[in-house]
């Protein structure tokens, strides 16, 4: 039941929000690309990108591999595309919030800021594995 409701979700989000801020993306990676030394932004992008089409499902964990360079990226990321991007996404959530319907998927694009303004040491994985790691180990 719960894949249903993320499916019928995701269709409502691509039609409503998620082709415009997955051209965003696409386009400050494409951007990010074109000089060598800010590819890992590029990247960075494109990894956004592929969520942000698609988000209901899945979730963004951190690494916890995350340094100095990570930092440092996010720094860099977030005045130069990060405050655009999540400009994006409240504009986009205002819109949404309108409806009763789209009060979800607003809900979903304020969940997307954190990772807009700083993605380096994220990753993007599925509810379940999110849910696991959550879950304490016996020792």
């Amino acid at each position: 039941m719960r894949s249903l409701l993320a499916l019928i979700l995701n269709i409502i989000w691509l039609l409503t929000a998620g082709w415009s801020l997955f051209l965003g993306y696409v386009l400050a990676g494409i951007i990010a690309c074109i000089f060598v030394v800010t590819i890992p932004f590029g990247l960075a992008s494109f990894r956004i990108a592929g969520f942000v089409i698609w988000p209901f499902g899945r979730e963004v964990v951190d690494t916890r591999r995350g340094g100095v360079g990570s930092a440092l990226g996010n720094v860099l990321w977030f005045v130069i595309a990060g405050w655009w991007l999540a400009i994006g996404h409240v504009v986009t959530a205002v819109a949404q919030a309108v409806t009763i319907i789209g009060i979800p998927l607003a809900w979903a694009n304020i969940k997307l800021i954190p990772v807009t303004c700083f993605p380096f040491g994220k990753e993007v994985v599925g509810s379940d594995a999110a849910r696991a790691r959550m879950v304490p180990t016996a020792r």
